[in-house]
């Protein structure tokens, strides 16, 4: 499958250039990443994924579970951080 993704000025890549094509799913569920993601990504087999329905669409999201972890990590200490500067306003 041919990619669909292009660079950006900013190298922040928008909707279309984090897009990778698209996949069918089989008849027991199963969903075929394409290569340029997983290369992309570093998702080897026997890794570990957390798939999330969108809050407001109806769609499915994917991470790796490291990925998640090390995400809910930063955001923890940026929480402590903003309290830390909330504490020392007041």
């Amino acid at each position: 499958m041919k990619s669909m993704k292009k660079e950006t000025r900013t190298g922040c890549p928008g909707f279309s250039e984090a897009f990778y094509g698209s996949a069918t799913v089989g008849e027991r569920g199963q969903v075929v990443i394409p290569s340029e993601a997983r290369a992309e990504m570093g998702f080897v087999p026997g890794d570990k994924v957390l798939i999330l329905r969108h809050p407001l669409h109806q769609g499915l999201v994917m991470f790796k579970i490291e990925a998640m972890r090390e995400f809910l990590d930063e955001f923890s200490a940026t929480l402590e951080r903003l309290e830390q500067v909330r504490e020392n306003e007041e």
